[in-house]
């Protein structure tokens, strides 16, 4: 009974943290979309670190409870090179989306009234994508999904090659205790503006997934599922991809070398 109610608790947790990313980051993205003049027009850097202050704050309320994954990309990695129970894997990707789907639909009440604006001023509709980059990602200019497909690979691989550093237990010059969801935070936002052109810098199924399935419902429809050139499964697959490549590098190529001397020495049970 108590594992039932520590799981759910860690699901809810999942959920939570998903819900706040994506209520943080969607609401910037709107920001920057649905006004013009925008104040992030001309410093697109503050919509990146918006986004990663949302993950910062995301571990910091939710961390002692699940870890904080967020991402089932990184759920997938864990369970694949970290002993996460993967059991617990399909749980904490569906508790990830349904978390993408609340924050989509906060960020919604919030800014329905401008996303209606916007859309009748440009002459647009939901059923044509109006305003729908507020909520999930898409090709840039010159960006084909095949491209996408592989950028959101190597984004992925460099976020989750970053988080098995900080996180390992060996490495002392990754930042220890609470410093860590800072430099993670700081490390999604540095993915998004060397590349956030590129396709709207996913990086995580659930944060493009979860809002797509709140589009489709909401009245974007084929807009947002397939979207154009069935661009959906891009930011699902290439991620999940991406994480599994990136921690395998960071568990084979780095952390062999790491002197375990330099692992915090534990006392013997009395």
């Amino acid at each position: 009974m108590l594992k039932n109610r520590q799981f759910l608790g860690e699901l809810i947790s999942e959920c939570i943290a998903v819900m706040i990313i994506v209520l943080i980051g969607d609401s910037v993205a709107a920001m920057y979309a649905l006004y013009d003049p925008s104040p992030y027009k001309q410093a697109y850097w503050g919509v990146a670190i918006v986004w990663g202050l949302g993950v910062t704050i995301a571990i910091y309320i939710t961390g002692s409870v699940s870890g904080t994954h967020a991402n089932p990309a990184v759920s997938l990695a864990l369970a694949l090179y970290r002993g996460f129970s993967w059991r617990k894997v399909p749980g904490y990707c569906a508790a990830q989306v349904l978390g993408g789907m609340i924050g989509a639909a906060l960020v919604y009440t919030l800014y329905q009234p401008v996303i209606e604006h916007y859309n009748a001023a440009h002459g647009l509709t939901r059923a044509g994508g109006g305003a729908a980059g507020v909520f999930f990602t898409h090709p840039g200019e010159g960006i084909t999904p095949l491209h996408a497909f592989v950028d959101e690979i190597i984004l992925t691989g460099l976020l989750v090659f970053g988080i098995f550093a900080i996180t390992c237990e060996y490495n002392t010059v990754a930042p220890q205790a609470n410093s860590g969801a800072l430099i993670i935070g700081l490390l999604v936002a540095s993915i998004g503006a060397c590349s956030g052109y590129l396709e709207a810098w996913a990086i995580n199924p659930a944060r493009d997934f979860g809002p797509r399935l709140f589009c489709f419902l909401a009245g974007w429809g084929g807009s947002a599922l397939p979207g154009p050139d069935n661009f959906w499964w891009v930011p699902i697959a290439g991620p999940l991809v991406g994480g599994v490549v990136g921690a395998g590098c960071y568990q084979f190529l780095i952390r062999p070398f790491i002197p375990r001397s330099a692992a915090p020495s534990i006392p013997p049970a009395p």
